[in-house]
């Protein structure tokens, strides 16, 4: 009797499988796009930009005395002026002597104030990313401003465990469940890509991004604690902070030390990343290993230098955080010539730019880093567009794609400072104008 209702419990185990939506249902190959609606022109009319240098955002070498054709809000044709016929009827548009590029996007964008936005479009930026901290509710307030602002990408509150760095910023997960449900969730809500924080474990990073990927949506992180090559493998697509990758650049002693004073206390990094950093050799096999990890991966770095920097003229800036910072923009330099793709994210606030000037600053730090200024703008438009899986619609000036574009006066390949130089911005084929 005994065997017969085992057998019986077993053909019942066996043979029974929860029910569950067809697979082709939770796959989606286009991540969620921007959160605002952005007006276009009123009219379908023909526009020729004529005369400036063109910069296109794909690194291929600038185009003098070119033509620009935009129709509606899409760029038709881009070119040089003896090879880019004007349709007839068309709005010829005397752009001679500045020089004309993609619309810059912002890979790491946190809101401090609802006019923030608005300002990072004056100054050329046409597409914000919030890398993780905001409820999808809180940009409500600047959705409903009467004025242009930027398309706003957002990735929801970052994913976290107990104890999290930032509480109000952070949706807490205990178990693989729960992070794919909350990845679900946001992107469901939204988010057009996830970010995971350093305290999450790395095999809820790991179910994090399995099931992301799903979704077709990238996973970034902000890391400290988890070692960077170890997250990478477990299937990362981006790293925010340059600092996130400085426990898998020091010996294995040193990186179980910080780690302990990081999980008694998510403070410790203020002051302790900089101590850190200033011990980390780059010439270490670790740092090689880890660059050439981060290339065969396809890993993008956001690096924000201009929020960690620290000035050694500066009475307030202490010779280690100095010397410290030193490296983190070595590093950086190292990190794109091994090949490793370096975009831009200003981080929104940072210690010696004034407001709204804080990606001028990323831009000009990238440089000193050693990236030339075409990387750099690269890494400003076609590089982002591609973090963002824009590609198909934003990032370089091309056939098909939407016109956000910026006219800056001074050769910004001469010198990345003249970027600061936005003398116009088109935001989806219209140009925003001053009282917007």
């Amino acid at each position: 009797m005994k065997t017969i209702i085992s057998t019986s419990l077993m053909l019942i185990v066996l043979t029974w499988t929860p029910a569950r939506a067809p697979a082709q249902n939770l796959v989606s190959q286009e991540p969620p796009g921007e959160i605002n609606t952005v007006p276009g022109p009123q009219e379908e009319r023909w526009i020729a930009l004529s005369g400036a240098t063109l910069i296109d955002g794909t690194g291929n070498p600038p185009i003098q005395d070119s033509v620009v054709l935009i129709r509606g809000n899409r760029i038709t044709a881009a070119g040089p002026r003896t090879a880019t016929p004007v349709p007839a009827g068309a709005e010829v548009q005397d752009v001679s002597g500045l020089y004309l590029l993609p619309g810059l996007i912002d890979a790491h964008f946190h809101l401090s104030n609802h006019n923030l936005p608005s300002l990072f479009l004056q100054n050329g930026v046409t597409s914000i990313r919030d890398p993780g901290g905001a409820w999808f509710d809180t940009y409500d307030p600047v959705l409903n401003l009467d004025r242009a602002i930027p398309r706003i990408f957002i990735n929801g509150p970052h994913i976290d465990m107990f104890p999290p760095a930032y509480p109000s910023d952070a949706v807490l997960v205990r178990d693989p469940m729960e992070t794919a449900r909350t990845v679900n969730r946001w992107i469901d809500l939204g988010a057009s890509a996830i970010k995971v924080y350093f305290r999450l474990s790395l095999d809820l990073i790991r179910v994090a991004c399995e099931t992301a990927h799903k979704r077709g949506v990238p996973v970034t992180a902000h890391l400290e604690i988890v070692p960077a090559d170890q997250a990478i493998e477990a299937g990362l697509d981006g790293i925010e902070h340059i600092t996130s990758v400085g426990s898998a650049l020091i010996p294995d002693r040193a990186a179980e030390t910080y780690r302990r004073e990081m999980l008694a206390d998510n403070n410790y990094r203020r002051a302790g990343r900089y101590r850190m950093w200033e011990s980390i050799d780059l010439q270490d096999p670790r740092v090689s290993k880890l660059l050439q990890l981060m290339v065969e991966r396809g890993v993008i770095l956001s690096p924000t230098l201009a929020v960690f920097e620290r000035q050694a003229n500066d009475p307030k800036v202490e010779e280690v955080e100095a010397r410290a910072f030193q490296k983190m923009v070595e590093f950086t330099g190292m990190a794109a010539k091994a090949g490793v793709k370096v975009v831009v994210g200003s981080h929104s606030s940072v210690p010696y730019a004034k407001e709204g000037k804080a990606y001028f600053r990323e831009m000009e730090l990238l440089v000193e880093s050693g990236l030339t200024p075409m990387q750099v703008i690269q890494g400003a438009t076609s590089l982002n567009a591609r973090f963002f899986r824009m590609s198909d619609r934003l990032g370089t000036i091309d056939s098909g794609k939407i016109a956000d574009l910026i006219l800056i006066d001074g050769n910004p390949l001469k010198d990345i400072r003249n970027m600061r130089r936005v003398q116009r911005v088109m935001l989806n084929g219209r140009w925003v104008t001053e009282s917007e």
